[in-house]
């Protein structure tokens, strides 16, 4: 009976994550089959990507550049203890399209936009006002969850070339520039060596990131409880989940690519 006891208690944690992935999954399945059924609601969907895309694009530059740039002075110390300068631009330009242009960028878009999709449905949850929707008869699924996924699916991936190309440029300035890199050969390694199916991959990874913490951050506002304090809550776990997801998938993403 001990041991029941003992298997009950230590598997309850595991049962609770199958419960909570099969939620997100069913409110996933719903919005992808909302987003093929009329009313279509396409200036929920555009306003949905201003907020997502467009409000995310300051932050997204600073930190590809920054990255960019720091990337650049990293590998040149490197690189410069065996006379491999030369190497920095491809290094920077495969880094940034490969790795740190899609993630850093979902990243950004999770703490600034995932916490506000999670913070603006939970508030409509704990108000009454999906089930106000419900009374209206229509689907908080389709009004709600679908545009805010789609738009995360589909701005994600444009602001991932914003962030590999700022990157690129920061790396160049600092290698080129600053460090005295001959700028001829910087543009011809990168040339040489970035193939496209490196920005392609990327892309895809960037996709995959939009849906996540779309999808993630939906689904913790859409089941949002306890008030203000409850909104919150959804708001933090959101950020966290749709991070350490990012972080996980990446690298089953970069395993299956490269």
């Amino acid at each position: 009976m001990a041991m029941m006891n003992f298997f009950e208690y230590a598997g309850r944690p595991f049962v609770g994550i199958l419960e909570e992935f099969g939620r997100v999954m069913l409110l996933f399945l719903s919005a992808a089959v909302w987003a093929f059924r009329p009313p279509f609601r396409l200036r929920q969907v555009f306003k949905q990507m201003e907020a997502v895309g467009v409000n995310s694009l300051p932050v997204v530059l600073i930190t590809a550049v920054s990255s960019g740039m720091v990337l650049a002075l990293q590998s040149y110390y490197g690189f410069r203890m065996f006379g491999g300068e030369s190497l920095v631009g491809a290094t920077v330009a495969l880094s940034m399209t490969r790795e740190i242009g899609p993630v850093f960028t979902a990243l950004m878009v999770t703490g600034r936009a995932g916490s506000a999709m999670a913070a603006e449905i939970g508030t409509m949850r704990v108000k009454e006002q999906i089930d106000a929707l419900y009374a209206m008869s229509v689907n908080p699924v389709q009004f709600l969850v679908m545009p805010r996924v789609l738009a995360g699916m589909v701005t994600l991936p444009v602001l991932t070339v914003v962030s590999d190309f700022i990157g690129i440029v920061g790396g160049y300035f600092v290698g080129g520039q600053l460090l005295g890199i001959n700028s001829g050969v910087f543009m011809a390694r990168i040339y040489e060596m970035l193939d496209l199916n490196d920005i392609f991959n990327g892309l895809i990874k960037a996709v995959c990131f939009g849906l996540i913490l779309s999808v993630v951050s939906c689904y913790k506002g859409f089941y949002t409880t306890g008030g203000a304090e409850g909104v919150g809550r959804a708001a933090t776990q959101a950020v966290v989940i749709s991070t350490v997801s990012i972080f996980i998938s990446d690298f089953f993403l970069t395993a299956v690519m490269f």
